[in-house]
C-alpha cells in the first residue's frame, strides 16, 4: 500500500459518544500506516474509554485538560494545533459540532480546533433523530462552508436501539478520508472513469468464458484518483473486490455491457482508464439450456466483440485516455502498437506471465509510454503504489496540455 500517512502527525479528538470504542481500531490502523497519533479526549469521552488504552496504542500521552500544568507547560493546545498534519474528530457528537460551528473554545479539543491550520475531518456519530435535526444539519453545512471535511455516518442499528443513519464508519473508511485530507488534490475537478476486472461471456445458462483478471489494478487506480481529489466512477466486471471508499461503482458482466456503460459515461468524463481485461471474443450462439456432455468434442464458434477503445477514440474530445496492455511477450512493442492504433494518450503495459506482476497478485511492474514517446519503467511495487505512479504521469500530461492551450499566439508582424 502507498505510505500516504508515513511520517504524518494525526491529532485525533474524541468527544463523548458510545462510538469512542471504535477509536481503538482507528488508532491501531493509523499507527500501522506510519502515522504519529496524538489523542485528545473530552471529559465526556473519558466516560466511555480510558486514556490509558489510547496512550498504549498510540505511544503518546493522551491530552485531556487545558489547565493541566504538565500538559500546558509549553502551551500544549497550541503545540498540538501546530504539529498536526490533519485533525480528526471521531466520534463527533452534536455538542462538539455545535460548538465548533459557533467558534466556541471551552475545552482542550475545541481550542485546538480553533487554533489549527491543518485540515479538519469531522466524523459525526449519534442517534438518528439527533443527526437529522435541522440544527445539527445546519451546523454541519456551516462547517462544510468553512472547509471542514465531513464524513457521512453510516446507517444501521444504533447503540440507542434505533435503526438509521448515525453510526461511525469503520476504521478503513476513516483512514481513507484522512489520507485524502493530507494528499495533494492534483486531480480536483477531474471526472475520472475507470474500467476494471474481467468479462463473462455466456455459453449456456451455467457456463461462460472469461479470463484471469481480478480487477486489482483498476480498483487501485480508482482509489488513488479519489484520494487525489477526483470524482471517480468505476465500471467493474465480475469481481469480489470491495468498492473503494468514495468511488461510484457500476457493475457489468459482458463486454457489450461494459461498452454501453463506457459510452454512456464518456460525455462527462475528463480522464478514462481502460484497465479492464475486456473479452475479445464471445460465443456466436448462447445455448438456451445447459449443454450436455457428449462422447465427442464440443466446438464453440466465437465472434469478435466490439473494440471499446477503438470505438471511443474518434469521440473522446478532450478526454485523456489511458489504455492498459496485459502481455506475455514483446511487451514494449505490443504496447507501442496499441498506443498508436487506438490513438491513446498513454498506455500502461505489464507482463502478466510473471508470477508477481500478473493477475490475482498485489504487486506489479509496468512500462508507461505516452503519446510523445516518453517512457517510464516502474519497478516491482504494490499495485496501489503503481496506481500513484500512473496518475503522476497523467497529471503531468494534463498540466502540459493545459499550458499549451493557455499559451497566447504570437502576432504576425
Amino acid at each position: 500500500m502507498p505510505r500516504v500517512l508515513e511520517g504524518k502527525t494525526v491529532v485525533l479528538g474524541l468527544s463523548g459518544g458510545i462510538a469512542c470504542y471504535k477509536a481503538v481500531d482507528l488508532v491501531r490502523e493509523l499507527t500501522r500506516c506510519g502515522a504519529s497519533v496524538h489523542v485528545i479526549m473530552t471529559a465526556a469521552a473519558q466516560q466511555f474509554i480510558t486514556p490509558l488504552t489510547l496512550q498504549t496504542l498510540s505511544g503518546h500521552p493522551v491530552a485531556t485538560d487545558t489547565f493541566d500544568l504538565s500538559q500546558e507547560s509549553e502551551i500544549g493546545h497550541i503545540r498540538l494545533a501546530d504539529c498536526a498534519d490533519v485533525v480528526v474528530i471521531a466520534p463527533a457528537t452534536a455538542n462538539i459540532i455545535g460548538k465548533l460551528a459557533c467558534g466556541l473554545g471551552d475545552d482542550l479539543l475545541t481550542t485546538v480546533l480553533l487554533a489549527t491550520r491543518a485540515p479538519v475531518v469531522v466524523a459525526p456519530a449519534m442517534n438518528v433523530h439527533m443527526y437529522e435535526n435541522v440544527i445539527v444539519q445546519a451546523n454541519l453545512e456551516r462547517l462544510r462552508g468553512h472547509g471542514f471535511r465531513i464524513v457521512e455516518p453510516e446507517a444501521g442499528f444504533l447503540a440507542c436501539g434505533y435503526e438509521g443513519k448515525g453510526r461511525l464508519p469503520d476504521a478503513a473508511v476513516l483512514v481513507a478520508e484522512i489520507e485524502r485530507a493530507v494528499s495533494a488534490p492534483d486531480l480536483r475537478g477531474e471526472r475520472v472513469l475507470v474500467t476494471a476486472g474481467p468479462n463473462r461471456e455466456p455459453v449456456d445458462p451455467v457456463r461462460f468464458i472469461s479470463n484471469r483478471s481480478t480487477g486489482k489494478m483498476g480498483f487501485a487506480v480508482a482509489a488513488a484518483a479519489w484520494r487525489r481529489g477526483a470524482d471517480v466512477t468505476l465500471i467493474a466486471g465480475p469481481t469480489s473486490l470491495p468498492t473503494p471508499h468514495g468511488v461510484r461503482r457500476l457493475d457489468v458482466v459482458t463486454a457489450e455491457d461494459m461498452r454501453r456503460a463506457v459510452v454512456a459515461e464518456l460525455g462527462h468524463t475528463t480522464m478514462l482508464f481502460m484497465a479492464a481485461a475486456v473479452a475479445d471474443y464471445r460465443p456466436a450462439r448462447i445455448a438456451p439450456q445447459k449443454l450436455k456432455k457428449g462422447s465427442g468434442r464440443l466446438l464453440l464458434e466465437l465472434d469478435r466483440t466490439v473494440d471499446i477503445l477503438a470505438e471511443i477514440a474518434p469521440r473522446k474530445g478532450r478526454c485523456l485516455v489511458v489504455g492498459f496492455a496485459a502481455e506475455t511477450e514483446h511487451v514494449a512493442a505490443n504496447a507501442e502498437r496499441k498506443l498508436a492504433e487506438k490513438q491513446l494518450d498513454m498506455i500502461v503495459a505489464n507482463d502478466v506471465g510473471a508470477t508477481d506482476t500478473g493477475f490475482a497478485v498485489d504487486t506489479n511492474a509496468v512500462l508507461i509510454i505516452d503519446r510523445s514517446g516518453a517512457r517510464e519503467t516502474v519497478p516491482l511495487m504494490s499495485k496501489a503504489e503503481v496506481a500513484d505512479r500512473i496518475l503522476d504521469r497523467v497529471a503531468a500530461l494534463k498540466q502540459a496540455a493545459g499550458a499549451r492551450r493557455a499559451k497566447p499566439l504570437k502576432r504576425r508582424a
